[in-house]
């Protein structure tokens, strides 16, 4: 038995071998594993303290100790020349402020974390984490962006100027021996590479992420108009340490660079301009002197072997046009022309504090056959968005090899050129196609290992985890979950990775606490949040249908409604306070764009015109409902009165977290009355509804007296049961709450009998006609890899393996296990890498028993619901707890902290 030691003992505790009952690991900054770059000098610092035995029960962090310092050799020696917390009497693991010193721009941090259990047991030392600082904004100046002598500044679509080859810039330069340290800071627009002595730099694909760069002169030119007064506009640059691929003598730096969405030439895109890129490389010897390599008019530039690529083009390479050696020191440049100056967008510049694109899954052909004209159809196992990589592939000097993605949506092609006779590998560098399945022609001999489809997307961690008995269950949450992935590229999550490849706000949203409960993108989605500031009307508040703005992008208030939902459902999920103090002016503007469409009997209706139209005539496109159900839609106004609700009452909780009390009160009236104006506009009170197709989700989801609320709730269900069949009948936002509020109001049968339909409409009936994606519509037209249905399937791990997030305890610091049981015998589980660790529910369901097994990880404390099944005796066994029955008698109740429990009801 460890002796319990009392606060004063345990402060005089050196860090000793580790004893704990944990270890910290996961160390991270800003949400990030070792951000080379970060805007702020004091980053928030966590770390998950991970039990050392899986019999541990009641672990507790009671302190902890963070030394930093400028260089991992220092840290290792016990020199902490940037800080030394000392031992912290503390809880926190979790955004820690960081209190040392600043590293200084273009400086590293070193850190490690000891913790301390309830017994004062060391953990000892945590592995070795570090951050970055960027350059300070001044030096920026100092380097010159540049481009190809033979592009102006104005994009191909506005100039209409022909497409020419993707540039290639390079320099040399001269080290007078090997680097103690070198970093180099860059950013290309709108894709770039970076190469160092014959070597590209970093495993990034698609960089840098997507922004509102700079101002535009076309955007009044679509039929989607808004006013170009956006809050803000930024580049965000790259950081990689090149320590190791530099070498004393003669070096080379170089450049490649693709149009991306900068010089987009498709017919629904705001072009920016034409491509540049900047480059600071920051070098340090080991006697303190430095040196630094600027990009600037001296760079030569040639035009590279990709003759043609763009997001919607495709990407051609014509390798007859190579130049081998480009990227090496001692490279004869001279017949190169003189790199451009080009104008430095309007963007701030800043850190990529985000996740990268990047190849994060490869698949195997499932077949290739030849057919009669003699090309090829190759197959794999499901729906991806990346390219086919040519590996090995023998050709001939002239070959030229088509491969065309096969995909209901439009998109661009590959194409290869061969040079000469021989074999080569391939894959292309500035787009992505969608694909399953491609047809490939102009090469003879070709098997099945000289192909392999590379899946990139935004390189997001997967962090939860459900499995069930069922297993059409696993296979909508399988696809879906590919979709998602498949529509995350530079830092937003677009409606369909091939048609339009668009941020749209309202599919951001709506899916958002799914993505959550999949993937860790805490980094993501407050990249894509500042996105949607940037892209707010400065004056008005308005928030656009898409973030950065594209002119392709319809929608209404449930859209912009995005800046009010979003960093409150990041707040519950993550716990972090900042992201609503960043966002909060934000949604005070957008919940008060909102009362400007106030009717007279309080509620909303939208009537957005195009913001070049004097007469303001109101544009479809821009006052959009509830979308894409599989029958009618409820009304707009009603659709409409829900998000000014939801909004307002978001900015009321965001106003409560941050201490404004009086905004919390006045944005908590506002949505009362909203509330209120909604029974009186919309209830029938002799039928009990607001009606059909998703219009009592939408009521029940604001929340209804306790004199009517029943009568909707029983409403509901009979849509779903009889009137529909037991399937769902609802728009992309009407299925974001309705499997919840059926499960809320006693009806968790029928959401899983519409969940697990396998006929029209249901994901199910996807699933039949081969789907390995989610599609836009039920009935299977148009996008067939759209995510946005995904928001319904939250329903999966909080209803029915129960685990919940809660708002006054916020990134689960302590949540709730409450399974909603579905009627039938079965599994559900559901594991999360939370905050604080791994914490998991699963649930089983035999007869009138049910089995409850529940894993809390150190920081955290569960409140658990053990469900009582129909006609069994209400009472529990199992480990040791003190129960106590919920109102209704269907749950009994406990609370439990750190370890691993299994639970019976009888």
């Amino acid at each position: 038995m460890k002796k319990r030691l009392t606060l004063s003992a345990l402060c005089c505790i050196a860090v000793a071998a580790a004893a704990a009952d944990f270890t910290p690991v996961r160390l991270r900054a800003e949400h990030l594993d070792n951000p080379p770059a970060l805007d702020t000098a004091a980053p928030r610092l966590s770390w998950v303290n991970k039990p050392t035995d899986s019999a541990v029960r009641g672990a507790v962090q009671t302190a902890y100790r963070i030394v930093a310092s400028t260089t991992e050799r220092k840290l290792a020696a016990g020199d902490y020349d940037l800080w030394d917390s000392g031992r912290r009497m503390s809880e926190s693991s979790y955004l820690v402020p960081y209190g040392g010193k600043s590293p200084g721009p273009g400086g590293e941090c070193y850190w490690k974390v000891a913790t301390w259990d309830g017994t004062g047991e060391s953990s000892g030392w945590s592995a070795t984490a570090s951050w970055g600082l960027g350059p300070a904004d001044s030096t920026w100046t100092e380097s010159k962006w540049i481009g190809a002598p033979w592009q102006t500044e104005v994009p191909r679509k506005l100039s209409g100027a022909p497409t020419t080859p993707a540039p290639m810039l390079r320099t040399e330069f001269d080290m007078p021996r090997k680097p103690l340290r070198a970093k180099a800071y860059v950013t290309g627009l709108g894709f770039f590479e970076l190469y160092i002595n014959g070597r590209k730099v970093g495993d990034d694909k698609l960089v840098p992420n997507l922004t509102n760069y700079t101002a535009r002169t076309d955007l009044d030119r679509y039929p989607i108009v808004i006013s170009d007064k956006f809050s803000g506009s930024r580049v965000m640059y790259l950081a990689y340490d090149v320590t190791d691929i530099l070498r004393g003598g003669r070096n080379a730096i170089g450049a490649m660079l693709g149009n991306g969405f900068y010089d987009t030439l498709w017919a629904g895109d705001s072009p920016f301009g034409t491509p540049r890129f900047l480059c600071r490389l920051e070098i340090e010897y080991a006697d303190g002197s430095r040196q630094t390599v600027l990009s600037d008019d001296t760079w030569r530039a040639r035009p590279s072997a990709i003759v043609a690529d763009g997001p919607f083009e495709g990407e051609v390479y014509d390798a007859t046009f190579e130049t081998r050696g480009w990227d090496r020191p001692g490279f004869d440049d001279s017949k190169w022309q003189a790199a451009a100056l080009r104008q430095a967008p309007d963007g701030k510049l800043c850190a990529h504090a985000s996740p990268t694109d990047r190849i994060t899954a490869t698949y195997s052909p499932t077949s290739l056959s030849r057919n009669a004209d003699g090309s090829w159809t190759v197959r794999f196992p499901e729906e991806i968005s990346g390219w086919i990589r040519l590996r090995n592939v023998k050709v001939n000097a002239g070959d030229t090899i088509d491969i065309s993605y096969v995909s209901e949506s439009r998109q661009g092609s590959g194409r290869y050129i061969a040079a000469k006779n021989g074999r080569i590998d391939y894959a292309p560098r500035f787009t992505w196609f969608v694909f399953s399945e491609a047809v490939i022609r102009g090469v003879d001999d070709l098997k099945a290992s000289n192909l392999v489809a590379e899946a990139v997307n935004s390189d997001v961690a997967t962090t939860g985890r459900f499995a069930s008995s069922v297993g059409l269950l696993d296979s909508i949450n399988h696809i879906w979950r590919r979709s998602q992935l498949d529509n995350m590229h530079g830092g937003i999550a677009s409606d369909c990775p091939h048609r339009e490849r668009a941020p749209y706000t309202g599919d951001g949203q709506v899916s958002m606490p799914t993505v959550m409960a999949n993937f860790d993108v805490a980094a993501f989605y407050r990249k894509w949040l500042r996105d949607m500031r940037d892209a707010q009307n400065v004056e008005t508040g308005y928030v656009p249908n898409g973030a950065p703005w594209q002119p392709t992008c319809g929608g209404g208030p449930a859209w912009g409604a995005a800046m009010n939902i979003m960093p409150w459902e990041y707040y519950v999920q993550y716990g972090d306070s900042a992201v609503l103090a960043e966002n909060y002016e934000a949604m005070k503007a957008q919940a008060d764009y909102m009362r400007t469409w106030e009717t007279g009997r309080g509620t909303m209706d939208s009537r957005r015109g195009n913001a070049n139209d004097p007469e303001g005539k109101p544009v479809y496109w821009l006052n959009l409902g509830d979308w894409c159900a599989p029958g009618e839609l409820p009304t707009q106004e009603l659709v409409h009165s829900f998000y000014y609700w939801l909004c307002l009452h978001n900015t009321s909780l965001a106003a409560k977290v941050l201490g404004k009390e009086l905004d919390a009160i006045r944005y908590g009236r506002l949505a009362d009355n909203v509330r209120d104006a909604v029974i009186y506009a919309f209830y029938d009170s002799d039928k009990g509804t607001f009606g059909d197709y998703g219009a009592n989700v939408f009521a029940l989801q604001i929340g209804m007296p306790d004199s009517i609320q029943p009568r909707i709730a029983a409403e509901l269900a009979r849509e779903v049961a009889e009137v529909h069949g037991g399937h769902l009948h609802t728009g992309i936002f009407g299925t974001r709450y309705l499997f919840d509020q059926l499960a809320a109001t006693g009806h968790n049968d029928i959401a899983f009998t519409a969940m697990t339909k396998r006929d029209f409409p249901s994901f199910g009936h996807w699933l039949a006609q081969g789907a390995t994606t989610t599609w836009e519509e039920w009935n299977g037209n148009n996008s067939h890899n759209h995510p946005m249905f995904g928001g319904g399937l939250a329903w999966l791990y909080r209803r029915l393996a129960g685990v919940e997030a809660l708002p006054e305890s916020p990134g689960f610091r302590r949540f709730r296990v409450r399974p909603v049981p579905w009627g039938a015998d079965g599994m559900a589980a559901y594991e999360y890498d939370s905050p604080y660790g791994l914490l998991r529910s699963e649930i089983n369901y035999e007869g009138t028993s049910s089995e409850l097994k529940v894993t809390v990880p150190v920081g955290a404390r569960a409140e658990v619901w053990l469900p009582v099944p129909e006609g069994g005796q209400g009472r529990a066994e199992g480990d040791s707890a003190s129960w106590r029955p919920s109102p209704d008698g269907k749950w009994l109740v406990t609370e439990v902290g750190q370890g691993s429990y299994t639970f019976r009801a009888l």
